[in-house]
């Protein structure tokens, strides 16, 4: 079983969570960090690992607010990742949670469906401001 890794939000990064022994994957929040290469690579390290011995079941779940186009590359990889995994013979689905009032984070979701063979779920949300 693959170590479980996760690192908290900041402003420009998001929080990413990933539970080797239940095969749930989170995303959340904004990624622009500086360096997307080095910011992603323990998420890439840890993907490849996982790959040899994946749960019956991965469930991805992203909610990012924003994303710039250098994190759009690295999550297409990460995709890519999750493809191998599910083309193994493996369960992945990929959620992507998208405010209902924002049509680029939708068109961004339906992009990457078309792009992946993954079953991929998009899901639209209401944002509640406090």
């Amino acid at each position: 079983m693959v170590e479980n890794y996760s690192i908290e939000q900041t402003l420009d990064t998001p929080s990413i969570s990933m539970n080797g022994s239940t095969g749930i994957i989170e995303f959340e929040g904004k990624s622009f960090p500086a360096d997307v290469t080095a910011f992603y690579q323990p998420v890439m390290e840890w993907l490849d690992n996982y790959k040899s011995s994946p749960c019956n079941k991965t469930v991805v779940n992203l909610k990012l607010e924003y994303f710039n186009t250098a994190s759009s590359k690295i999550m297409l990889e990460i995709f890519s990742k999750l493809e191998a995994i599910y083309k193994l013979g493996n369960d992945v689905v990929i959620n992507w949670y998208y405010p209902d009032d924002d049509e680029d984070m939708q068109q961004t979701g339906n992009e990457y469906s078309e792009l992946i063979i993954v079953p991929f779920n998009k899901i639209g949300y209401s944002v509640v401001f406090k």
